[in-house]
């Protein structure tokens, strides 16, 4: 094995490790028939730990709550740097992609244009938890008025 080979796997290793927080197996734990119920517009935040175990299980959580590594020039050489970026674009494709496929297909069509896991996240918290909030509201004053 050549030394540049060599350092692009230890370099590709530290950035793994960097970024996933776990060292990485060769073997993969989740069976990836296992699939979570897809969300339809209702019940928000059931869907949402669902789908947070699922990503904590994949050791993609965070990506959608980290934004993209920024490296500054001159910090690292430059196979580190691109090794860096391209991994974690790898992971928040993944990311993303798991969440996107937890989505019903006219929800999917909504949110496939957001750029990162983060972007696709927030606006799905955003809107449901919102959306969550009111109903709870609406229900309280509803029984509460009876």
């Amino acid at each position: 094995m050549g030394t540049i080979t060599r350092h692009l796997l230890v370099t590709l290793l530290l950035v793994t490790i960097m970024y996933t927080g776990t060292f990485p197996s060769f073997q993969i734990v989740v069976s990836h028939n296992e699939k979570t119920v897809k969300f339809l517009g209702q019940n928000f935040k059931t869907w949402q730990q669902k789908m947070l175990f699922y990503l904590s299980m994949l050791n993609l959580a965070k990506f959608f709550k980290d934004d993209p590594p920024t490296v500054k020039e001159g910090e690292v050489d430059d196979v580190t740097a691109f090794t860096v970026v391209e991994t974690w674009k790898h992971y928040n494709f993944l990311c993303q992609n798991y969440i996107l496929n937890g989505l019903s297909d006219a929800l999917y069509e909504v949110y496939s244009v957001k750029k990162t896991s983060k972007e696709l996240w927030t606006s799905l918290d955003h809107k449901y938890k919102t959306e969550d909030v009111g109903a709870k509201k609406f229900l309280v004053t509803k029984f509460l008025n009876s």
